[in-house]
Order: structure tokens, then sequence, then C-alpha cells
């Protein structure tokens, strides 16, 4: 393991962006295993798998808000530290990210508190029906206590990612997922306690991964160490944090207001069966994207350090790397989608009905899911170049500008209302794609021109 991260300036790009990317991946794909093994399990549950399936996927859509607030203050956090590192401050990264851990830590307080006590009406918000809300209320009691896990888990293991320590990072995840997956059936089928062994396995999961975090960054091999004297919000360091991270918050964050807009739409036009389907795409969409940015989160420690160092040849080498590889991965997965929707529905459900209204929402909901290389990309790429007004715009382009409106508006252009609902996203998504290519091809040159 390397004593520093000069690295990150002088060997190839190429080889360094497969060294680091391939670790982000893998964790970025176990991670998944946090967010889908519960719906596996529970969809195969004995009786009323269908609707507690349903019930569970409602609750996802808070534990994406849940985990927007880590990447509030992470994500832009890392790139920033990342920066200062390039530059040869490491006393100012150091604060940086010491800074950043106490405020995640003041918003798991919060955040607790908020869900132990309107967990119930934010669930019915959120889509949960009178036959699922027993199910969604049971998990998120106990996956609310696990709050500050989740938080320090996913905010502060994009610290270690940021240092050059990719597969140190992807352990973090390892050892979580691991344990998640053997506790998921102990705790629904063996103990018998349904989906509240789910979110209780997770809990703990999430628990044993955090410490693995913290005790890195505290006493390992980190080249950035929480040490007491860091650890105090300095307002002109932490600020600016939150300042880029507002652009993944929105990101993050937005999946549960468009959760709740899909959900009441579907719900009125296809009742308890097109919700439960949502659950299904929704997570097939993680299966697509997650590995996307685990790519992205390879290659911004790169880009970041050399943009501070201000090497603008590197930076563009890296983002060209970043966008073809991105862009063969999408398409691929595309493709897949496309030929075999029913094979990836089957594997969240065993009931026919759902199974086979998935298979064909799948290919409406996923057909330009072709086009995410090229936003994930620049989205990342503004993400690790500090560019919080450019990152911010596109991201609220993309959610609140074009596919919120057009989740009420497809119905009224359509026969099929149900379908229509679906329809909104692969429309958005030409539109936003096409806003991010114009913006980032004016905003990377000015940026590069910058450090010349």
């Amino acid at each position: 393991m390397e004593k520093d991260n000069s690295f990150l300036g002088t060997e190839p790009v190429g080889r360094l962006l497969f060294r680091l990317s391939l670790p982000t991946i893998a964790a970025q794909l176990i991670n998944m295993l946090y967010n889908i093994v519960d719906r596996i399990y529970i969809g195969h549950m004995p009786g009323d798998g269908d609707l507690a399936l349903t019930g569970v996927g409602v609750c996802m859509s808070i534990i994406m808000f849940i985990s927007a607030f880590a990447a509030l203050v992470s994500a832009g956090g890392a790139p920033r530290a990342s920066i200062f590192m390039g530059r040869g401050d490491n006393e100012r990264a150091e604060q940086t990210m010491g800074g950043c851990f106490t405020l995640q830590i003041l918003i798991s307080v919060v955040l607790t508190a908020a869900l132990l006590i309107w967990h119930r009406p934010m669930l019915l918000a959120f889509g949960a029906s009178e036959n699922t809300i027993g199910y969604a209320a049971a998990y998120m009691r106990i996956y609310a206590m696990g709050t500050v896990f989740v938080q320090l888990t996913l905010g502060m293991n994009a610290y270690i990612t940021a240092q050059g320590f990719a597969k140190t990072g992807m352990l973090t995840v390892l050892i979580g997922a691991v344990c998640n997956i053997i506790l998921d059936p102990v705790f629904i089928f063996g103990l018998h306690m349904g989906v509240q062994g789910a979110a209780l396995a997770t809990v703990i999961s999430q628990g044993i991964s955090c410490a693995w975090v913290v005790g890195f960054l505290w006493r390992g091999k980190s080249i950035l160490h929480l040490r007491r004297e860091s650890l105090p919000i300095r307002p002109g360091l932490v600020l600016p944090c939150v300042a880029l991270g507002i652009a993944p918050f929105i990101m993050q964050g937005s999946e549960s207001v468009i959760a709740v807009c899909f959900n009441a739409s579907l719900l009125r036009y296809g009742g308890d069966i097109a919700v439960g389907s949502m659950t299904i795409l929704t997570s097939v969409m993680q299966f697509a994207m997650l590995p996307l940015q685990g790519l992205s989160q390879g290659a911004q420690p790169i880009s970041s350090y050399n943009f501070g160092a201000k090497n603008p040849a590197r930076v563009k080498a890296v983002f060209r790397r970043l966008l073809a590889v991105s862009l063969c991965y999408s398409v691929a997965l595309w493709g897949l989608i496309m030929l075999f929707p029913r094979m990836f529905a089957a594997i969240f459900t065993p009931d026919e009905a759902l199974l086979d209204f998935s298979a064909r929402a799948l290919r409406v909901y996923c057909g330009v899911m072709f086009l995410f290389g090229i936003q994930v990309a620049c989205q990342m790429t503004f993400m690790s170049l500090g560019n919080a007004k450019a990152s911010a715009t596109v991201a609220i382009m993309r959610k609140f500008v074009l596919l919120l409106p057009l989740i009420y508006l497809m119905p009224r252009l359509m026969a099929d209302k149900t379908m229509a609902v679906y329809t909104a996203e692969p429309v958005a998504d030409v539109l936003a794609v096409s806003f991010t290519a114009v913006l980032f091809f004016f905003q990377f040159r000015k940026a590069l021109q910058s450090i010349s």
C-alpha cells in the first residue's frame, strides 16, 4: 500500500483507472446487495411475500433519502480533500474530513429521531397502502435505529476511496454485505422474524461496516486520519463541501420525492401490482447505476488530484477514458434488459402476475438506459473538479424540471395510462442527457483553461 498518493499524478491513466475502478465497481455491486438482498428474500416469503415486497419497496424510498444526507456531506467533501492533497496540503484535507465526520453524526441524530417519530405517516405519504403499511412500518422501525451506521459507512468510505485505497473501500462494503447475506435467512426464515428480521440483519451488518471504516481512518494506514484536533466543524472548509454535495444530495434525495409521485400515480392507474412492479424496476435500475457510480468513484480521485496539481492534459485523459468505458457498460446492460426482461424481474418475485407485468414495464422504463454512460461521466467530472453549480444544475434539470412533470403529463398523452407513467423515465433521460452534454462541453473547457 502506498505511503502517499502521488501515484495519482504519475501512473498511466488507463492502468490507474482500471486499478482504482475495479475495486469500486466491485464495492458498488456488493453494496447493491444491501438494497436488494432483503427484497429477494422477502419476495420469496411464503404467504404474503408479494405484499411484503411492496411494503419494503416503499421503505427503500425513505432509505434513499437517508443515504442522500451522507452524500450531501461526503460526496462534496471527498473531492475537495483530494484537491487539497493534490496541492500538497494534507492538513486542510484532514480538517475537511474531520469536520464532515462530525457533521454526519449530528445529521444522524436528527434523522433517527425523525424516523422513529414520523415513520408511519412518511410511509403512507411515500405510497404505502392499507395492505402494505404493516410490513413497511415493521421494517422501518428497526432500520431507523441504524441510521448513524448508514451515514458513517457511506460517508466516510468516500474518503478512503478518495485517497486511492480502493481495495480497502471495497472491503468495507464486502464485510457488511457478507454479514447481511448470512444473517438475512437466519432472521427472516430461521427465527421467523419476517421483514423485521431483514431490517435487523441490515442494521447489524451496517454497524460492522461502520466499525471497520472508522477504525481504518482513526488508526489504520490511511494517509488522512481522524484526529481530535481535526473534528471541529470549520465553516470555511465544511460549507463548500456541503455546497458541492448538493448535486448528489438532489440526485439521491429526489429519488424519494420521485418515488412518491411514481407510486401515487401507479396506485391510481394500476393498483398494488403496479407499485410492486416499481420496486422491481428501481432495483434493476440500481443494478445499472451502481457499477457506473463505482467506475466514476474510481476516476474521481485521479481527476480531483490532477486538477489540484494543475495538470489539464491528465484531467482530460481521465474523462475520455471514463466516458468510453461508461458508454460500453450502459449499452451492454441495456441490450440484456431489452432481450431478457423477465429474467431480471424473476430475481425478485416468483409471482406470475407480477412477473409478467414487470417484464413488460421494464422494457419501457429502461428504454434509453444506453445513454446513462454520458450522464454519469459528465456528472461525476463536474463533482471531481469542484464545480458545484454545474453539478447541481444537471441534477435539478433531470429530476425536477423534466421527470417530475412528465410523471403526470404522460398519462394525459397515452392510452395505456399505467405504462405512460413508466414512459416518463426514458423521455426525461433523453432530454436530460442532451442538456448535460451541451453544458459539459462549455464548462469542462473553461475548467481546463483555469489550470493551464
